[in-house]
């Protein structure tokens, strides 16, 4: 993950017991990536994480569903036209493509989660197309806003609390085998390296305030793409103490640092996240190419080995018409693409773009659901001619 962090009360060495005033005993919990040999994060709370009992209804998200396609297409969806799901963040999203790797869906909550969460499938990443709330976890309370990238470990118990003043979108990419920064970011001490396109100090980490009852007991487990519902007898929110690596960050996209070269540079250059098959990069405002004779616009490219997936935020997108605020394409491999019509030459002399995107690049095939059918662009395939 990013650094190790410390809370609250904790014992002079991990494993030893530690006892508040009345000499009760804490009870420590490791949340641990890898097995045992990644990083890892122990906290202490007032009575047994274990002590959860199954009980209580919850109501969730659609598990994906669907098959590659028959055709090779490349396709555009317009997910925003979808009708929500449900309200919290918990029942809103609805799952647009997928694979072993990844399940890439869209939310668009009105409501806090009335219930807490454990993902036990993987690793969550959000990006903030628009809204703001709080993830609320045992680790503290972790502000995110618009163009925020937010990173749920998996197995971490929380709620997210949205702002309900104003309209929420927001893209979630679940990595079953999880996500992290990219190793080429980092030293040899797991630093972020001074050429890195971020540093430590644009992300942030959660706010501990130690035990907290808000009088909620019911925990959805994710388990297999199904909620599984607990019963706590106490509140989750127990923890009067922790250290480690593992534990949720906001990142926000504008805070990345993009490369400039005298030509063209290939998108691994906007690397921000990583997972298993998987790499998620960031197409920020930034100038152009500085060639006398450079071709800002990108040039065509077949993707021989790689589904290519743009979630596109705002600005104009110098190699795309037709293509608008919450848009999605899906490249994939085999096919070439690349600008439509005169867009190519059209941007030589161009010194800046202003584009605002994501973009999700995997290995194995992407299974678009019903719900990204429903919205599917039938014309697009024609655009480019």
């Amino acid at each position: 993950m990013l650094t190790r962090l410390s809370f609250g009360e904790l014992p002079e060495k991990h494993h030893i017991a530690l006892r508040d005033a009345q000499g009760k005993l804490r009870h420590e919990e490791c949340l641990t990536r890898d097995g045992f040999d990644g990083p890892y994060t122990l906290m202490y709370h007032r009575e047994k994480p274990q002590g959860l009992r199954p009980g209580g209804a919850v109501r969730g998200s659609p598990p994906p569903k669907g098959q590659l396609p028959t055709a090779l297409a490349r396709r555009h969806y317009r997910p925003s036209e979808l009708k929500p799901a449900g309200t919290t963040p918990l029942a809103a999203r609805v799952p647009l493509l997928f694979n072993e790797d990844v399940c890439l869906s869209l939310a668009m909550p009105t409501a806090s989660d009335e219930a807490y969460s454990a993902n036990g499938d993987g690793d969550e990443l959000l990006f903030i197309d628009e809204g703001g709330g709080t993830v609320r976890s045992v680790l503290g309370d972790l502000r995110f806003e618009q163009n925020d990238y937010v990173l749920l470990p998996r197995a971490l118990t929380y709620r997210l609390l949205v702002d309900t003043s104003v309209r929420q979108r927001w893209l979630s990419m679940e990595f079953r085998k999880g996500v992290d920064l990219p190793r080429q970011w980092r030293n040899s001490a797991g630093q972020l390296r001074m050429d890195a396109p971020y540093c430590h100090r644009d992300f942030r980490t959660p706010e501990f305030r130690g035990p907290l009852d808000e009088g909620i007991r019911q925990v959805a487990i994710k388990r297999q793409d199904r909620l599984h519902g607990y019963l706590a007898a106490e509140s989750p929110l127990d923890v009067v103490g922790w250290d480690g690596t593992v534990y949720p960050l906001a990142f926000p996209i504008l805070k990345f640092q993009p490369r400039v070269g005298l030509v063209h540079l290939p998108p691994t250059w906007h690397g921000t996240f990583a997972g298993s098959g998987a790499l998620v990069c960031s197409f920020v405002p930034r100038p152009v190419d500085f060639h006398p004779q450079a071709i800002p616009c990108p040039y065509a490219h077949s993707n021989p080995e790689v589904d290519e997936v743009i979630f596109y935020c705002s600005g104009a997108f110098t190699s795309r018409r037709g293509i608008g605020s919450g848009s999605v394409s899906l490249h994939p491999a085999g096919v070439p693409h690349g600008p439509q019509g005169d867009a190519y030459e059209q941007s030589i002399g161009t010194q800046r773009t202003e584009e605002l995107a994501v973009m999700l690049d995997v290995y194995k095939p992407l299974c678009p659901t019903e719900h990204a059918i429903e919205v599917e662009d039938a014309s697009y395939p024609e655009s480019f001619a």
